[in-house]
Order: C-alpha cells, then sequence, then structure tokens
C-alpha cells in the first residue's frame, strides 16, 4: 500500500491510495467465493462454476464492485495511520483504477484538523452570576410543592372559577347550524388550559352546573377544519361537574409530610439551600459556557464542511441511541415530529458547529500553556470508566488501545485547559 496526500483549500486533503495487484486480486477471488452460489450458469450446478467461466460470460469486472468494498476499508486504515495530518471526518471515496493485474487505486477526500490562530484567553471578562435567593423565589418553590400534594375536591356550591377541572356537555354552531366534530358530552376541560379555541375556556367562568350558558368564538383563520377558518361560532355548554384543587395548609404539618424537618422554618431553610445549590450549578455552567464563547470569539480558524457534517451525523446518531434506549426508533420519531433526516441534521448543525469550535479552542489552550494529563490523572479516568462500566480496571486497561488512550489524554487536557480559563477569567 502506497499514500500521497495533496492538501487542498479549506482545510480538506485528497489522499492517493494504492493498493497492491496482489491485493487486488484476492480481494476478487474472495468476491468470486461469496457470489458464486448466487450465480447460475447452463450445465453447472450452482456453486460450481469456475470463475473464468463467469468472467467470459459477464465480464471480467463483475466481481470488482465487491473486491472494491474489500480492500477499501483495510487500505484506507493504513493509509490513515500513515499519514502525519490529524483527519476528521469521514472519507468520499472516488475509485481511480481497477483493472486485472494492476494496483487497485482510490482516492479518499478528507477533512484535516483545522488550525487555531488564538486570541485572548487569558483574563477574558464574564458577567458575575447573581447567586443569591430572594424570599418570593422560596415562596414559589414551596407554593409548587403545596401544588404538587394538593388534593381535588369536588364543588357544588359555587360558579366555575378560572383553573377549575370541569365535566361539560356541549355543541357548536356556525350560522345556526350544528357542524360536524362540534359536540362533545362529559368532556373534561380545565379551565385556563388553552385546550379550546382562544376565548372559549375564558366564557365559561361563572357559569352554574345544569345551567346552560353559550360561548361566542371566532375560530382563528389558520383553524386546521378550513370551512371552519375565520368563522364564528356559538357553543352551548352545560356544566355537569366541577372540581377544584384544596392546597394543603402550610404549616408545620405540611413540612413533616414533604420533607425530613419537622417544622416550617427548617424545610424553608432547606429550601433555601436547595435553591442557592443549583443557582450556583447554574452559574458555574453560564461561566464556562461565557468563558468558552469569549475564546471563540477572539479565536481564528476555519471550519470544514465535512468536519462539521461528521459531528452531525455523531450527534445523530448519539441521539437515535438514546432515544432508542427509551424504545423509540429514530424513524418514529421523524414520524411524530414531521422532520425528515435532512432537516434534523441542519438543527443540529449550529449545535455541532460550537461543539467543535470549543474543543478546538480549549486543545489551543492546552497547547499553548503545556497543560498535559499526568499518569495519576489518567489513572484516575481509568477507574471512573471501570466503575461506570462495572469493570476490573485491569480488563479495561487491556481492551483500551493506542487511539482510545490518546482520546483520553486528549479530554482530560481539554478539562484541564477549561478549568485554566474560568480560573483566569475575570468576573464583572
Amino acid at each position: 500500500m502506497s499514500l500521497q496526500v495533496e492538501k487542498l483549500e479549506g482545510n480538506m486533503a485528497k489522499l492517493t491510495i494504492e493498493a497492491t495487484a496482489e491485493d487486488f486480486e484476492q480481494a476478487v477471488e474472495k468476491a468470486y467465493q461469496k457470489n458464486k452460489n448466487k450465480l447460475s450458469v447452463p450445465g453447472f450446478r450452482k456453486g460450481k462454476v469456475p470463475r473464468k467461466m463467469i468472467e467470459q460470460m459477464y465480464g471480467k469486472e463483475i466481481f470488482f464492485e465487491d473486491a472494491a468494498n474489500i480492500v477499501i476499508p483495510t487500505a484506507y486504515a493504513k493509509a490513515v495511520d500513515e499519514c502525519t495530518e490529524e483527519i476528521v471526518s469521514q472519507p468520499t471515496i472516488d475509485i481511480v483504477q481497477a483493472e486485472a493485474g494492476k494496483p487497485f487505486i482510490f482516492t479518499a477526500e478528507v477533512a484535516l484538523k483545522p488550525e487555531v490562530t488564538l486570541g485572548k484567553y487569558k483574563g477574558v471578562e464574564v458577567e458575575k452570576a447573581d447567586t443569591n435567593v430572594t424570599d418570593e423565589e422560596i415562596d414559589a418553590a414551596i407554593d409548587q410543592e403545596r401544588e404538587n400534594n394538593a388534593r381535588t375536591i369536588s364543588v357544588e356550591d359555587r360558579a366555575v372559577q378560572d383553573g377549575d377541572m370541569t365535566v361539560l356537555d356541549f355543541e357548536g354552531f356556525v350560522d345556526g347550524e350544528a357542524f360536524e366534530g362540534g359536540s362533545g358530552e362529559n368532556f373534561s376541560l380545565t379551565i385556563g388550559s388553552g385546550t379550546f379555541i382562544p376565548g372559549f375556556e375564558e366564557q365559561l367562568i361563572g357559569a352554574e352546573i345544569d345551567k346552560e350558558v353559550e360561548v361566542n368564538v371566532t375560530f382563528p383563520e389558520d383553524y386546521q377544519a378550513e370551512d371552519l377558518a375565520g368563522k364564528a361560532a356559538v357553543f352551548k355548554c352545560t356544566i355537569k361537574e366541577i372540581k377544584a384543587k384544596e392546597l394543603p395548609e402550610l404549616d408545620d404539618e405540611f413540612a413533616s409530610e414533604v420533607s425530613e424537618f419537622e417544622t416550617l422554618a427548617e424545610y424553608r431553610e432547606d429550601v433555601k439551600k436547595n435553591l442557592t445549590q443549583k443557582k450556583e450549578e447554574s452559574a458555574k455552567t453560564a461561566k464556562e459556557e461565557a468563558v468558552v464563547e469569549a475564546i471563540i470569539a477572539d479565536a481564528q480558524m476555519e471550519i470544514p464542511e465535512a468536519m462539521l457534517a461528521t459531528q452531525q451525523r455523531q450527534m445523530a446518531d448519539d441521539f437515535a441511541q438514546r432515544i432508542q434506549m427509551q424504545g423509540i426508533s429514530i424513524d418514529q420519531y421523524f414520524q411524530f415530529t414531521g422532520l425528515t433526516r435532512a432537516a434534523f441534521l441542519e438543527q443540529l448543525k449550529p449545535q455541532a458547529e460550537e461543539r467543535i469550535k470549543s474543543r478546538l479552542v480549549l486543545e489551543a489552550v492546552a497547547k499553548a500553556e503545556n497543560i498535559e494529563a499526568s499518569e495519576e490523572e489518567y489513572k484516575a479516568e481509568i477507574q471512573k470508566m471501570a466503575e461506570a462500566y462495572q469493570m476490573e480496571e485491569d480488563k479495561l486497561t487491556e481492551m483500551i488501545g493506542e487511539f482510545e488512550q490518546k482520546s483520553i489524554r486528549e479530554d482530560i487536557c481539554v478539562r484541564k485547559a477549561l478549568d485554566f480559563a474560568i480560573e483566569n477569567a475575570v468576573e464583572k
């Protein structure tokens, strides 16, 4: 196998890879052995037709496509190992020569890792986040817990109020005529949920049980049923049931039921502590993002489209695996959302670009500051991976190849570079 590398514009390169004529011949023979049982020639049983006979009847090229598919992956992998450039995309393959008795030649167009010119990365200015927790935020969190622990009660001594859960019968009319799909019996509707068209639910406020009320609405111009779009309608409605949420009293008993604390004061203090922790974590994440964004904004780099496309596909594959674990296939997801794969990939493009740029600038910071992964840090990472995979460290170490080892060390350096940039950032 021989390799020639031609650098192209935009951080792209063309690899010209040549496999020997002997390697190609062996691949053709493998292709013949794989396909001979599928070919029929008069006078021969299936699988017994000599290769030369098949090539005479169908042409010598009959096995070349399969042979190319055998040669290319192995030859390309060897070329990547031999290449001194860092390849960061899937290849675009083009066959140059596939002839009997001659070397097999193909090209692979790939993206190369872009060079990054750093601007300011030490002392970048970021906004300081407010991590103070107000009494209003504590009250809101406690009120939400009360909502979560509310019980539903039947109401018979008052009219409908906003937020009530109702059961009603209704029938709709347009120009005095009932229309298809405009009626329902024992329909459950929470007032204020926005389930019905705008203006409908608000007009039920004040309605009493078993008393008919008229609701006047106009269907939106973009309503899904075209024959009703933009038309005025009257709904005759009768409330059958009213139910409301009853919130628990805000006292020591409530606190003891929803927490490990005996008093409301202790519970309130714990809520404040948890909210403060969440705000601090959110502020830390926001600071990290702001620092990296500032470094990216002052850096220069050219991202090849092929590199970006590879990142988009990787993110799409990761997403597909995650939802598969929830019992949903990616095809079902596309069906539910109405997205195509192309549209989904396009949605991922900004995030993919940001992810690439973040990685590149942090790698550049690590290089500029001579940041390295120590042996202790590497071993600690292996230990965490072993715990996550529930494996013994020795067995995991045996399974990790040189490429994976390099990747783990690079990840450590990137994290250390981020820590360095954050420690040297200035909050204002």
